[in-house]
């Protein structure tokens, strides 16, 4: 059996559905995720090609690197995806599927980069930068 989730931004102008397995949740503590986030920022991932996105006129890219672009609802400022150029997979904000996820935390990365208010003892593997093995992708 295909294994699908679904989720959307918080106005409901962009939904997306997944088929296929998820990766384990990555918690990013750079700079830029927090920046945009208020706080770290919880993703998995799916294959390009499991990935149905609705509601194009209110999704939104910025162009964070030259490398990488963020995705997001340009009506309610919902973060939803993060993806790097020319890879076949893209980052989905875990807080935005809907309900249950089945998800699981895999790893920190960026820990050297994290905010100096919290700490991290969740007993997860933590990396200084995006040096993370390949995760265990989970239904």
């Amino acid at each position: 059996m295909e294994t699908i989730h679904e989720g959307g931004c918080l106005c409901g102008g962009v939904r997306f559905r997944t088929r296929g397995r998820l990766r384990g949740v990555i918690y990013c503590h750079c700079s830029q995720c927090r920046r945009q986030s208020g706080h770290f920022v919880a993703a998995t991932s799916a294959s390009d090609t499991g990935l149905a996105v609705e509601g194009g006129p209110h999704l939104a890219w910025y162009a964070a690197s030259a490398d990488a672009r963020r995705g997001f609802c340009r009506t309610c400022g919902s973060l939803l995806f993060w993806k790097q150029e020319g890879t076949d997979t893209t980052s989905i904000m875990a807080g935005a599927f809907d309900r249950p996820t089945g998800l699981a935390g895999d790893s920190h990365i960026f820990v050297a980069d994290k905010g100096d208010y919290y700490e991290i003892c969740d007993g997860l593997p933590q990396f200084t930068d995006y040096e993370t093995p390949a995760a265990v992708a989970r239904d």
